[in-house]
């Protein structure tokens, strides 16, 4: 562990300055060559603040948001800012057709009207601990599914052995450069949060699809949380009772702004990377997996978007799944096109050659791309088949629903079950239903699955459909290269299945019969999809996963051996991270080159009156128009600033993060990257990378003057 570690610190100090912005560095772990280029650069903090164990630093006031964005706490109230499509979920479940606060946003005006915010929690990382040396050790000698099962159980008894529920910590360990290294991160879980405030969809959403991973921007894309502890600044359940939490630090608000060159440092949990993949995954990625998944995600958009232009209830409803869904849709799109243009499979094609003229003659690494090579040849003939049936069958929410009844049928057909097991599995069954029915929309549903069903039937080989599936279909509803066919298969799956018959649901719930569940048609395609995937195919995934695990983990073990001056910072794994960078404008192809700000006047000139994407509020307009931005206005522009770029590395994960000044100080929020460097998960874009971020000063002015919520300014820390 040590040997990694020196190598890591040597490789920043002697080759940092060639990719001066990559990285998503372990704060806990900042070699000092990193931290004297953060100090060059701008940074006016010592290491001690950036982070530490024993006093209070940044790191206190950054949060894990929910199941995977961030948050930062902005004042000594417990207050959280983090972004508005993180807050989405929340926002849209607080939400009713006549009190939209997705539609109209929300401001509470003192703590009273705080609304709680039902299964969302915060987590503040505690510590993190080396756990290399024990993981390592229990691993000797082990490799594929016998080292992925040991792992498994090494991992989770150290999960179990450092954390405490009687505290509400827990611990997860990382495993971090493919498994070369471990660590141990320790968070203290908060369960009472509480929204404070949001701005209508219109200016947290501004711009849509349309606008999504784009540069320039104009969204104001934030929400307003707080967070809540017992009396004694413990964890705690909701209560009435309960008190905003005092935090050990928050962050300062810098109303200064921003010009091109300033430092720019920001701190989150970035999801996942795959940097040192192998040219044979980028390969699989652009030709099977992206376009798959794109096309599929597009089919299923398009059909919810139909019904949600008909009706704002049904927008409601559908919301927050739609913007998931439409999220990665245009990012798998654009990334697909960034690594074919940049020649990524070539560049790491060339890498991996020089590394096998290195490894020719060491026993350890010379026959690792053979054997990849055979790993990835005999996954690649199903992989399509895998993405079908994730993004496509189980896109269809009836039947995604429909196979979690697994366990209900296993229990009814066992022979030994007792009668608690299928009343428990019963039972739970029933409480997901009502849960599926809330965001349920039956007509985009039944458009989705019989569009996904003709496209399964095209795309996937013949010989990899579920037995006899498609020629039942074809007797009984017509030929199999008719649209109609698989409409009229569709609209009887949805009629007769007693996953919707509220009726006949409440008399299988009250006497379980294992022949109505498997004669249930939605019931018997899912399982039909399901078990032909898992007897045949799952195995073969797992086989395919298990070898490239160990083959890569080898890979990167000797790229540390071979080149021991590259930089290696370990790939994203949704644990904490800094990156830092600057302010800056690109220039993303000839003749067009883009500032590093956006202003109203850019919000406004996009306005469409009674557009899905681009139409504002009354009264933002009204304001605008006037120029009425208070002490948010701009002093350089005389504008009022919307967004900022900056040239920090980030991936999803990294939402709501908060971009932080050389003093400490928060500047703005990150909430996207460009379209021109949707690669970064693959491969870092050195020249066009940026980081979209919605500056400070108009989340302010939202909250301050479109809200009228001066209490929530009069709580922060401004800095003038």
């Amino acid at each position: 562990m040590k040997k990694i570690l020196l190598l890591l610190a040597l490789s920043i100090s002697m080759v940092f300055r060639a990719a001066a912005d990559e990285g998503m560095w372990l704060p806990m772990l900042l070699g000092q060559s990193v931290y004297n280029d953060m100090v060059k650069k701008g940074l006016k903090l010592s290491k001690e603040q950036l982070y530490s164990i024993n006093k209070a630093s940044i790191k206190d006031a950054i949060v894990i948001f929910g199941g995977g964005c961030t948050g930062e706490v902005v004042s000594q109230q417990g207050l959280i800012f983090t972004n508005h499509h993180c807050g989405y979920s929340a926002i849209a479940a607080a939400s009713t057709v006549e009190r939209n606060y997705l539609r109209d946003g929300f401001y509470a005006k003192n703590k009273g009207e705080e609304i709680p915010a039902t299964g969302l929690s915060v987590q503040f990382l505690l510590r993190v601990e080396d756990v290399t040396k024990e993981v390592a050790d229990s691993l000797k000698g082990l490799s594929g599914a016998e080292r992925a099962q040991r792992q498994s159980a090494v991992l989770a008894s150290i999960n179990g052995r450092m954390s405490d529920a009687s505290q509400n910590i827990i611990t997860r360990i990382s495993p971090l450069f493919k498994g070369n290294q471990y660590l141990a991160f320790v968070y203290q879980v908060y369960n009472d949060v509480r929204l404070v405030g949001t701005p209508p969809e219109s200016i947290g959403k501004y711009g849509g699809d349309t606008d999504n991973w784009e540069w320039p921007r104009h969204t104001g894309d934030f929400s307003v949380f707080r967070v809540y502890a017992s009396k004694d600044g413990k964890p705690a359940a909701y209560n009435a009772d309960n008190q905003p939490l005092k935090p050990k630090w928050h962050l300062p608000v810098s109303l200064k702004g921003v010009k091109e060159g300033d430092f720019a440092m920001i701190y989150g949990y970035p999801g996942s990377t795959n940097r040192y993949e192998s040219s044979l995954g980028v390969q699989l990625a652009t030709d099977i997996a992206n376009p798959t998944l794109v096309k599929l995600r597009d089919m299923r958009l398009k059909y919810m978007f139909e019904e949600m232009k008909r009706d704002p209830a049904i927008k409601l409803q559908l919301a927050s799944s739609y913007a998931s869904i439409a999220n990665y849709w245009k990012f798998y799109d654009g990334e697909t096109k960034q690594l074919l243009k940049y020649d990524v499979y070539g560049q790491k094609k060339r890498s991996e050659e020089a590394f096998q003229k290195w490894a020719a003659n060491k026993p350890e690494y010379k026959d690792i791309f053979t054997n990849l090579e055979q790993a990835y040849a005999a996954w690649r003939p199903y992989a399509k088949q895998r993405v079908y049936i994730n993004e496509g069958i189980f896109g269809s929410p009836l039947i995604s629903f429909a196979a979690t009844l697994q366990p209900v049928e296993a229990a009814l057909v066992r022979t030994n079950a007792s009668g608690a097991d299928m009343q428990k599995a019963v039972a739970a069954a029933n409480e997901a239903r009502t849960q599926f029915l809330k965001e349920h929309n039956k007509a985009s549903d039944q458009k989705i699955l019989a569009a996904v069903l003709q496209m399964f039937y095209t795309d996937v080989p013949k010989d990899q459909h579920p037995i006899g599936l498609f020629e039942a279909i074809r007797n009984e509803y017509g030929a199999l290269d008719k649209t109609s066919t698989y409409e009229k298969y569709a609209e009887a799956v949805f009629r007769n299945t007693i996953l919707l018959d509220n009726n006949r649901w409440a008399d299988f719930v009250k006497s379980p019969d294992a022949n109505a569940l498997q004669g249930d048609l939605a019931y018997n395609l899912a399982s039909s999809f399901l078990k032909n995937y898992q007897s045949k195919y799952l195995p073969l995934f797992q086989q395919f996963t298990t070898r490239n695990a160990d083959w890569g983990r080898l890979y990167l073990k000797g790229i540390m051996e071979q080149q021991p001056t590259k930089v290696m910072y370990p790939d994203a794994t949704f644990t904490m991270r800094l990156s830092y960078g600057k302010v800056a404008s690109y220039q993303p192809r000839d003749a067009v080159k883009y500032d590093y700000v956006t202003t109203m006047k850019g919000v406004l000139d996009k306005y469409k009156p009674g557009d899905y994407e681009f139409d504002l509020p009354e009264n933002l307009l009204k304001l605008a128009r006037a120029k009425d931005y208070g002490q948010y206005r701009d002093a350089r522009t005389g504008e009022l600033v919307v967004g900022f770029i900056t040239s920090n590395d980030i991936t999803g994960g990294n939402s709501g993060s908060p971009v932080i000044n050389g003093n400490g100080e928060l500047i703005g929020l990150a909430f996207d990257g460009n379209y021109e460097a949707l690669s970064h998960k693959l491969a870092f874009d050195k020249d066009l990378n940026r980081t979209i971020n919605v500056d400070i000063r108009y989340v302010l002015w939202c909250i301050d003057k479109l809200g009228g919520a001066s209490n929530i300014i009069q709580e922060l820390t401004l800095r003038k």
